[in-house]
């Protein structure tokens, strides 16, 4: 890998690009340093996607320019040299072994010899696949056979990864083991744009996040600094039930300010006083089937709820 290169290895100017009519991109603009990764959110249709065709080069934006350590990805081969990118779906030969697959894929990117053998040794040690390297990429877990997609990736030591959901269908243990080996890979230097709709691997992992709504970037930065950004001093109270509301219950819930949480029998409001907001809700609610009431700070998922909210009132 490359490192100890702290500069912006991908630049995004006032990227904009329509279909048709309909406007994907709207002049976004991001740069993603060496040894950075910077999240990008978004919900379905706001542009990730095609933001990321055209910094891989498959699309020639209508206007503004992509630069990879300084050159246009559409035009020029040696950006696109420096790019490694893993797509959602597995892209690997099921039948073949985790190094067989990693030599056909050197051999795809011009390796050869010694560069290649040293190249699929150093890939699978970075993604602790070297006592798989035998085993056929189908008789894998879901965390291995997406270890193996990123090591394919990173053959050629590309200056910049991008990832497309690479936890997604996978268990939390497999996520953990993903988000371990893109941590060393930001640790040599390698600059890593992941897109995810995973908000507790971006909290997790991210120097930065940045969210798209309807082609344009509306926020960015830091989790921590956009979160306080957002919610000031204000916590987050969570109300567990043991059972779904009924709508009787839910029409409740909704009456003393509570929303639907992302988990199953979870409600949530913010409160500036959290604690004794979480105390008066224990006494109001004591009828129903509480299983608890928890008291933290706001998280990511507040966040871009908040936005998905200001994109539904507009």
């Amino acid at each position: 890998m490359i490192a100890g290169d702290q500069g912006a290895i991908l630049k995004v100017d006032r990227v904009s690009h329509a279909f048709g009519a309909r406007q994907a991109l709207r002049g976004v603009s991001l740069e993603v340093g060496g040894g950075e990764i910077y999240t990008l959110l978004g919900p379905n249709g706001a542009g990730k996607t095609t933001l990321v065709r055209t910094i891989c080069g498959r699309l020639k934006p209508a206007g503004g320019t992509v630069r990879i350590a300084g050159r246009d990805p559409f035009a020029d081969p040696r950006a696109r040299a420096a790019l490694g990118l893993t797509p959602q779906a597995l892209a690997l030969y099921p039948w073949l072994g985790v190094a067989e697959n990693l030599q056909a894929f050197g051999r795809l990117a011009g390796l050869k010899g010694d560069t290649l053998r040293t190249a699929v040794t150093d890939a699978m040690a970075v993604t602790h696949l070297t006592d798989r390297a035998r085993t056929p990429v189908r008789h894998l877990s879901g965390g291995y056979q997406r270890r193996a997609n990123i090591a394919a990736a990173i053959l050629a030591r590309p200056r910049l990864l991008i990832l497309d959901e690479p936890t997604v269908g996978v268990d939390l243990g497999a996520r953990e083991a993903v988000g371990e080996v893109l941590k060393a890979l930001r640790a040599e230097g390698v600059a890593i744009l992941l897109v995810t709709h995973d908000l507790d691997q971006a909290v997790t992992l991210a120097d930065r996040v940045g969210f798209l709504r309807d082609g344009e970037k509306v926020v960015e930065g830091a989790p921590a600094t956009l979160i306080a950004d957002a919610f000031g001093a204000r916590m987050e109270v969570e109300v567990a039930l043991r059972v779904g509301p009924d709508s009787a219950m839910a029409l409740r819930l909704t009456g003393e300010g509570l929303t639907p949480g992302r988990e199953s029998g979870a409600w949530t409001c913010l409160a500036a006083d959290g604690y004794a907001r979480a105390a008066e809700l224990a006494a109001r609610l004591g009828d129903l089937e509480v299983r608890e009431i928890r008291v933290r700070r706001p998280s990511l998922e507040q966040l871009v709820a908040r936005m998905a909210g200001e994109r539904r009132a507009a």
